[in-house]
């Protein structure tokens, strides 16, 4: 049977739904209008940007850092460009594989991996760190050859800094290192964040890290064309960075470097202030260490050796080391006791060479007597029975209250972080340092070896410096700097540090012009009278000898039978010329006996340095660094004709901020 088709309703229904799709596809077309509109109009702006953003990189341009130059522009920290090879880890896939087959074509060391290791626990995956740094030319070539071997490594030209004189006021300079997460936290809560955009290194300890403001300069950008897979293709614009400004210390670094040699391989510290203003003409610590070593990342072995050495080369001792003073105490002693009507000048104590007090006998070196003493002759022989009969009669808290004013126990307030306050002792301190009732109760026989600078009395060379520059100035007071002027270099204008004059301390001229006297009769006729024999001026001091380990009472000090880090320190206190002080200063040789043997004589070289010009003979130095000299041997040497150490090393790397800028900024290009 033949089925009859409805062509009418098939029509009708073939309608309906071409009719329905066309509604759609019109449909369709008016979102797809919509859409473009929106995107067209509402969006253009923002989308515009984007896309501008995915074809513009915007790259900062790290400034290069401030210089730092002595008071003579002798250079001592500066920067120089070179290419590093590095990694981005989150581009980089496996790390092993692709380390050795990098280092098929640039030289990999083992150290060169522990670094990269170390760098990668402190970092983000997405930051490239370096693998190699400071690579040759040849190694550039070979590497940018095989480029497309190894996603995610990349070269780069990168500053580093420089410390031409290598180990020479390692301690003053500090040096930069890369920047770790708790001191990215920092930047990144403080109010110039963006300015340290694309630095990955600080300065750390010393002048770097204390004027770290001032030589950083201000980050730069460049806007650069990249193509589809982010490689830069032109710079479209730039904006280049400011370099950092440039520091003049008031250190004389030949100076330091003469310090520096005539220690040798002992411990020690010292601080050499010009009194009239404040200004550190030398500020050592013994042993340094090399801070070019941390640049581009310490390695492990170095680290160990510094970290582990029972010298401890990273403490700077001059700013962080504290010391008994020995009988350096006793100039100050004295002042006091003038101040404070508890001595005069002529009043007589018989020294017998023993001062009992209780059942405890207090002793002099050498246990014999002095005979009588007034206030002149127990500085210049250095009496300990004078100054242990004065301190039981001030007591600590009177003691205190006299000598604070100096420095002693408290900061000086140096331009540079990390300074320690020393110890200079009280009642209420004791009470505050101890938990237990019958711990912080004074004992008036702790009382009696502080008057010879022992006991609980601890000060860093620089309080001891410092006092000393007050005392011999009449009670003048300046806080000691190290960075004398700040040079901008774009403008080459320079701004003075100016220190101005702390309030005096009320000190009657008469009262210093006796103290000054004596001290200056320790080097006609006391215990320094070896060192200035036949000295072209006239200087005071005032030597030291310090227990490094306490002795028993009925136990005699035998340096011989004591290992070397038990010994007691030498130390010495100066200032010349007499009439008119142009330098004071402290220092403390560690474990190396009487003040009169490792100390004074570094002092009469330093004297001899400053005031005729002249440097010691390479004999007298080798005999100075042994412990064995007194008045210098041989000829002296005029300074300016004797090269500073690594002086060799200065020519080269002295360029200005300007040209290493346009160095690196070519070889930023030609790695491109």
């Amino acid at each position: 049977m033949t089925e009859i088709r409805n062509v009418e309703q098939e029509l009708a229904r073939f309608n309906l739904r071409l009719l329905a799709a066309a509604v759609f596809v019109l449909f369709g077309f008016v979102l797809l209008a919509a859409r473009l509109v929106h995107l067209q109009v509402f969006k253009h702006e923002e989308l515009s940007t984007q896309a501008e953003n995915n074809r513009i990189a915007v790259v900062p341009i790290v400034p290069n850092r401030g210089l730092i130059v002595d008071r003579n522009g002798i250079v001592l920290a500066n920067n120089y460009s070179a290419y590093t090879l590095e990694i981005t880890p989150s581009k980089a896939g496996e790390l092993e594989p692709l380390i050795d087959s990098l280092a098929q074509v640039v030289e990999i060391q083992s150290r060169d991996r522990k670094r990269f290791k170390r760098l990668m626990e402190e970092s983000k995956s997405f930051e490239s760190l370096p693998i190699r740094t400071k690579l040759s030319d040849d190694e550039v070539a070979r590497f940018t050859a095989q480029r497309f071997r190894f996603p995610g490594v990349d070269i780069k030209a990168r500053l580093f800094r420089n410390y031409p004189l290598g180990e020479t006021g390692s301690h003053l300079l500090g040096y930069i290192g890369r920047i770790n997460q708790a001191e990215k936290e920092v930047i990144d809560d403080a109010e110039d964040a963006a300015n340290y955009r694309g630095t990955e290194y600080i300065g750390k300890l010393g002048v770097e890290q204390s004027y770290e403001a001032e030589l950083h300069g201000t980050t730069g950008f460049e806007e650069v064309e990249t193509s589809a897979g982010g490689r830069p293709v032109r710079r479209l614009k730039s904006n280049p960075a400011t370099p950092g400004n440039k520091l003049v210390l008031s250190i004389d670094i030949r100076l330091q470097a003469l310090v520096e040699e005539l220690f040798g391989d002992r411990r020690g510290a010292l601080v050499a202030l010009d009194p009239r203003n404040g200004e550190v003409l030398a500020f050592v610590s013994k042993p340094t260490f090399d801070p070019n070593l941390f640049v581009d990342g310490i390695d492990h072995e170095s680290w160990k050796e510094l970290n582990e050495s029972i010298d401890k080369p990273l403490l700077n001792r001059a700013l962080r080391g504290t010391y008994p003073p020995g009988s350096t105490f006793k100039p100050f002693m004295a002042i006091a006791a003038l101040n404070t009507g508890k001595r005069s000048p002529n009043q007589v104590i018989f020294d017998g060479g023993t001062f009992q007090f209780g059942n405890h006998t207090f002793r002099s070196h050498g246990d014999h007597g002095l005979g009588p003493v007034d206030m002149v002759r127990s500085i210049v022989k250095s009496s300990n029975v004078y100054y242990y009969s004065l301190a039981n009669e001030m007591g600590v808290d009177l003691m205190h209250d006299q000598l604070e004013p100096f420095g002693f126990g408290r900061k000086t307030g140096i331009d540079v972080e990390g300074e320690v306050t020393g110890l200079l002792p009280s009642t209420e301190w004791k009470r505050k340092a101890y938990k237990k009732p019958e711990q912080q109760k004074w004992y008036a026989g702790e009382t009696i070896s502080l008057g010879i600078g022992q006991g609980y009395n601890n000060f860093t060379m620089l309080q001891l410096a410092s006092a000393t520059a007050t005392l011999v100035s009449g009670g003048q007071r300046y806080m000691p700097r190290l960075v004398r002027e700040i040079e901008d270099v774009t403008t080459g204008a320079r701004r003075v540090m100016a220190n101005e004059a702390l309030p005096p301390l009320p000190l009657k001229p008469e009262h210093v012009e006796l103290i000054n006297r004596a001290l200056h009769g320790v080097t006609q006729e006391g215990t320094s009278v070896r060192s200035f024999m036949g000295a072209p001026y006239k200087s005071g001091g005032k030597t030291g000898t310090a227990q490094a380990v306490g002795i028993r009472q009925n136990e005699k000090y035998n340096a011989s039978k004591l290992e070397e880090h038990k010994r007691d320190h030498s130390l010495y206190m100066a200032f010349a010329p007499l009439e008119a002080p142009t330098i004071a200063m402290a220092i403390v040789v560690e474990n190396a006996g009487f003040g009169s043997e490792a100390a004074a004589p570094i002092t009469r070289r330093v004297f001899d340095y400053v005031l005729t010009g002249v440097l010691p003979s390479p004999e007298d130095i080798a005999l100075t660094r042994e412990g064995k000299s007194g008045a210098p041997i041989g000829k002296p040497r005029p300074v300016n004709e004797v090269p500073l150490p690594g002086a060799a090393a200065v020519a080269p790397m002295a360029a200005s901020n300007q040209q290493v800028a346009q160095r690196s900024a070519a070889d930023e290009e030609a790695a491109r």
